[in-house]
């Protein structure tokens, strides 16, 4: 069989774990040659994220602190995709209400980012928000969230933040560099409900 053509499926699979946002399980996938390889995978929810941009082609970005990596970093407004049935531009538009205080009367579809594909099903949709208006952000978790610091940067220093490593979190960096594309006429979007073939499905569907 020539490279490229080895069909790669599951002969077993085992759930390890099942928590709030993610689970882990375990699965035994036939490899090219007949051998069977183990492959650890953390199942998530999937999430979106809003490159907003205002009149003056500033960018919003959250200060938020994110325990794994010990510190706060440079975000872009984002949220699990964790109401069911909810289409995903939905849950963009009230992430970008609950952590920002906006609402955006055009919305288009950035990118699309693998978070960590080798080991993760987590995607992320990245969305261009424009025209935007301040709504009443509701109330507040008591959480990370409570403490979130909101800043409005240009798109051009916001690049920079990116290529100085400022900004890490994957899908703001991709969201953040997209935006700038667009915005510069080097490309247009897609439409806000464009085709998603690689959203997360199998930690939804252990919910219902």
């Amino acid at each position: 069989m020539a490279a490229g053509e080895h069909e790669f499926h599951a002969v077993s699979s085992e759930d390890v774990y099942a928590g709030r946002v993610m689970a882990l399980r375990v699965d035994e996938v036939a490899m090219p040659g007949g051998s069977v390889a183990v492959r650890e995978v953390v199942e998530h929810p999937g999430a979106v994220a809003v490159a907003a941009i205002d009149a003056e082609e500033r960018i919003v970005l959250i200060h938020q602190y994110r325990h794994p990596v010990g510190r706060r970093l440079w975000e872009l407004p984002a949220g699990l995709l964790d109401v069911d049935g909810e289409a995903p531009e939905l849950t963009a538009a009230r992430e970008l209400a609950e952590e920002a205080g906006l609402a955006a009367s055009s919305w288009s579809t950035l990118v699309d980012v693998a978070a960590s594909p080798g080991f993760t099903d987590e995607v992320v949709r990245v969305f261009l928000a424009r025209d935007l208006s301040t709504v009443d952000r509701g109330e507040i978790a008591d959480d990370e969230e409570s403490d979130l610091v909101l800043r409005r940067v240009p798109l051009r220093e916001a690049m920079s933040m990116v290529l100085s490593g400022e900004i890490v979190n994957a899908s703001s960096v991709g969201g953040v560099l997209a935006a700038h594309a667009v915005l510069s006429g080097a490309v247009s979007p897609r439409p806000a409900s464009a085709p998603w073939q690689d959203r997360p499905h199998r930690w939804a569907s252990r919910r219902r």
